[in-house]
């Protein structure tokens, strides 16, 4: 290995990381954003990662419990990340803007079925961490803290009772012309708590040593002061502030 790439290598490792994880629609993702440019770091949705696989899976009529399959697909994705003029992320898989179609709760069940295949999770782990980069990165999953950085100098577990998340997902959806029910949208949410939990490999749980935020009764701005608040008193963190 050249000193060069030693050299990148190196940095990679040392840059900082703040994880988020959670389950799904806790706020994770507005918060994410939000920390990410406060903070001047990248920002990696993992949840995207396995929403596009699961896209492409059906993109290329593969069965969404084919774990050799989505190996494969996982291996050889063509996916390009990009921010847009409004500060959404921009999602292009094999030459399609599929930015849209990826927040649907379709999409998202398929998600949560490819993500709990543990050959799947594997496949896209080298992946996760390649979005380590100077200056830092804000990471948010559902096992960002306990399994693809562990050694995340801040880690914060986001939660919020299932008919607050459900209420989130209702209003988001509404706003971005879904149609969308409330009763079905708490009844997916339980279910994928339960499979997100409960999953043999990498389940959604709090590593041992974040901090778990319940925003149940907050607003994203609420989270966002709270977290910041927190990473100013970790070292790695508070240095960049204070810079």
């Amino acid at each position: 290995m050249s000193r060069e790439v030693e050299k990148r290598s190196a940095a990679k490792v040392a840059a900082p990381v703040l994880t988020l994880d959670g389950p799904t629609a806790s706020g994770k993702g507005t918060v994410a954003h939000r920390l990410a440019q406060a903070l001047g770091f990248h920002v990696l949705d993992s949840g995207s990662l396995y929403r596009v696989l699961a896209l492409a899976a059906e993109h290329h009529a593969v069965s969404l419990d084919n774990a050799p399959a989505l190996q494969v697909l996982a291996a050889h994705l063509d996916v390009q990340f990009s921010g847009d003029a409004a500060g959404e992320t921009r999602i292009v898989l094999e030459g399609e803007d599929v930015s849209k179609v990826l927040r649907t709760e379709a999409c998202g069940r398929s998600a949560s079925l490819v993500a709990a295949l543990p050959d799947v999770r594997l496949a896209l782990l080298d992946r996760q961490r390649a979005f380590r980069e100077a200056p830092g990165l804000v990471a948010d999953g559902r096992d960002m803290g306990t399994v693809v950085f562990p050694d995340a100098c801040l880690k914060i577990f986001l939660t919020a009772s299932v008919e607050e998340r459900a209420q989130r997902r209702y209003r988001q959806l509404l706003d971005k012309g879904f149609d969308a029910s409330l009763a079905a949208l708490s009844d997916d949410i339980r279910a994928r708590d339960e499979r997100d939990t409960q999953r043999s490999v990498a389940p959604l749980r709090p590593a041992d040593d974040a901090i778990v935020l319940d925003s149940t009764d907050m607003t994203a701005d609420d989270v966002v002061r709270r977290i910041m608040e927190l990473a100013r008193h970790t070292p790695s963190l508070g240095r960049r502030l204070q810079a």
